[in-house]
């Protein structure tokens, strides 16, 4: 077996990159990283400490002040702050409203880019998901996906994801920030959101979860043979 293996998923918004990002990793035994919840953290610093997210030194200021951290030992993984698992927190639609202009952020960019390369050493068997994995964190990771889907599936699902804890959630302001976020992530400076060159590209729609996982691991184990995993 080899000692590493890192597997990328990238991806938009509401195509459910983490959630078949888990079902992956567990099937093939690796951890898995949700570089999301690291930028959703980071927002999170800004609600509570009323911090301009268009400030980006003020911002990496304040996040270098406390200690985020992510425990992938746990079972699911969890995002630390100060010791504090903000997993409840996290998945806000008002948090979910900042994250991206957030992740514009050249310094919180290069701190987090930093900490997933460090997490990686710890964790050297990983799946890593989120929107610049395989084009600018792992480009030489062993397997690279870019994940979508159309915009009504990705809405749909994130609605689902959403409501699952009880929350009524409005469709239309979920579509209008995935928008939002599509076209900050599509036009930043640092790290825009792309296609990884070289990335196996999967088109989800109409998909299910099953079926996303079962085309990936498929491809995994071609590309890195029966005895990697």
């Amino acid at each position: 077996m080899s000692e590493s293996l890192i597997i990328t998923i990238d991806g938009p918004a509401g195509t459910g990159k983490s959630t078949i990002a888990a079902a992956l990793a567990e099937r093939l035994g690796l951890a898995r990283l949700d570089t999301g919840a690291m930028y959703r953290t980071v927002a999170l610093v800004a609600l509570r400490e009323s911090i301009d997210v268009s400030d980006g030194n003020a911002l990496a200021a304040a996040t270098a002040a406390h200690d985020l951290r992510c425990d992938l030992s746990a079972d699911p993984p969890l995002m630390l702050l100060d010791g504090e698992d903000v997993e409840p927190f996290i998945r806000s639609t008002d948090i979910g409203a900042i994250v991206s202009e957030v992740s514009t952020a050249v310094p919180i960019r290069a701190a987090l880019v930093d900490m997933q390369r460090a997490t990686a050493d710890v964790y050297p068997r990983l799946v890593s998901e989120g929107r610049d994995q395989g084009s600018v964190v792992f480009p030489d990771a062993q397997v690279r996906f870019y994940l979508t889907a159309d915009l009504d599936e990705r809405v749909r699902r994130r609605v689902g994801q959403l409501s699952q804890g009880g929350a009524v959630v409005d469709p239309g302001k979920v579509e209008a920030e995935i928008r939002h976020r599509d076209t900050i992530d599509a036009s930043r400076v640092t790290s825009p959101l792309r296609c990884p060159d070289g990335a196996i590209c999967v088109d989800s729609s109409g998909m299910s979860i099953k079926q996303v996982v079962d085309a990936l691991e498929t491809h995994v184990r071609r590309c890195v043979g029966p005895d990697a995993c």
